[in-house]
């Protein structure tokens, strides 16, 4: 597995190396964010992780311009926990973010995540990948969204995988362990948070207050139903 590292600070370059090499991963490691890119447009990558705060061009910038011409994992370390920042972050298109400090495990774990899931859509055989509901069509192959019959183009690519999955699934209600398992691949190793930072986000461009798409069971997770109304917190 190749790995791009854009990071500024040594000591977590040099950790990453000795963890990458005990996996069996190529890492390389860069120190800006303009090498970064010049870096990605040079060859091939299973995942690029990338720091948020870097020399030259920051790390949301980098995200950007990478997703603009390759859909490859970006994983974003970063050491601002607060929502508005993971959001950013997400939607510039990072597919995860994980928060300094951090384990080595947890970002080997979300590695393997993330590169399983990458791995599993580009070998699904099935013909079609459409879905419809009330109000939804929705295309994987092409990832195209039309809401009442209208196209929806501002969905991030966490927030096009999270809506598929739901209308794929109706009235099914997922705890937040599932819908990390299911839609991240994350299996055990998710944080939660990262569910409901989509789930706001998704709720904004969808739905309405009084007419919610996607609701909250409490205690539980959550729900998408076109027919129930009510008011989610």
């Amino acid at each position: 597995m190749k790995i791009l590292v854009v990071e500024d600070n040594e000591s977590v370059c040099s950790m990453l190396e000795m963890f990458f090499m005990k996996e069996g991963y190529e890492g390389t490691f860069v120190h800006n964010g303009q090498d970064g890119f010049d870096r990605f447009n040079k060859e091939k990558w299973d995942v690029i992780i990338v720091d948020w705060m870097l020399p030259v061009m920051d790390g949301i910038s980098l995200c950007r311009k990478i997703r603009e011409l390759s859909q490859v994992p970006i994983i974003m370390l970063t050491a601002k926990d607060s929502e508005s920042d993971q959001v950013l972050g997400l939607e510039m298109g990072a597919d995860d973010y994980v928060t300094k400090p951090f384990s080595p495990l947890t970002l080997m774990a979300r590695i393997k995540a993330v590169t399983r899931r990458y791995q599993n859509e580009a070998t699904e055989k099935e013909e079609s990948h459409v879905v419809t509901s009330q109000c939804f069509r929705i295309s994987k192959d092409s990832r195209e969204v039309f809401y009442n019959g209208q196209p929806l183009t501002n969905l991030t690519p966490k927030e096009f995988d999270l809506l598929y999955y739901f209308v794929k699934n109706p009235k099914q209600v997922f705890s937040r362990e599932q819908l990390l398992d299911r839609v991240w691949g994350y299996q055990f190793y998710g944080d939660e948070r990262t569910v409901d930072v989509h789930i706001k986000r998704l709720r904004k461009k969808i739905g309405t207050p009084e007419q919610p798409l996607i609701h909250t069971v409490w205690g539980i997770g959550y729900k998408f139903d076109e027919m129930v109304a009510g008011n989610e917190g």
